[in-house]
């Protein structure tokens, strides 16, 4: 069974300490997720990157959230520690979802996935919105709990427990290696 690594919002706006919406605890998310990218590139499991990154003039989004992640800046880039390879995928995103009007569908079905490990910011909000949109598709969804975070614990939770309730798996870091190690 094909898989894929999919990083959700894994961009300096979230991850630098000068990013508008960093949390300190998303230092540890960093860090397993850079676990999780070494394991993926060492098996040839594709990276792809869900980027949000929304542009200039309205923007729906703008109607519960400020500004925020504007296309071609700083805050849209991979944080200080995530290199993004020439083999790896982006996908830029302007809603929560990184399915939602993006072809990350079609790229997948091209290449064969049927698993996705998922990582990345918000797990309440643009990591569930995901997750739900692929179950939805018929992948098998993978959510390795170290390498997710929010800035609302009593979110990330309740986010946590609905993901393995019906949408997915929610597995430690070393079982996500695991899993991107089988055949």
């Amino acid at each position: 069974m094909s898989k894929a690594l999919l990083l959700v919002d894994v961009i300096n706006d979230f991850f630098a300490p000068e990013g508008s919406n960093y949390c300190p605890a998303y230092d540890q998310v960093l860090a397993a997720i850079q676990r999780l990218v070494a394991a993926a590139r060492r098996l040839g499991v594709p990276v792809i990157h869900a980027r949000e990154s929304h542009r200039p003039g309205p923007d729906f989004e703008w109607l519960k959230l400020p500004r925020h992640c504007m296309a071609d800046t700083w805050s849209t880039l991979p944080p200080a520690g995530l290199d993004v390879r020439e083999d790896d995928v982006v996908v830029f995103k302007r809603r929560y979802s990184a399915f939602f009007a993006t072809d990350l569908d079609l790229l997948l079905r091209e290449r064969g996935v049927r698993t996705l490990l998922v990582a990345g910011v918000k797990t309440n909000v643009c990591v569930r919105a995901t997750i739900q949109d692929a179950f939805a598709l018929g992948y098998r969804v993978v959510l390795p709990r170290e390498a997710t975070g929010s800035n609302r614990p009593h979110l990330h939770a309740a986010a946590l427990e609905d993901i393995d309730r019906y949408m997915g798996s929610v597995v430690s870091l070393q079982e996500a290696e695991q899993i991107l190690e089988e055949d």
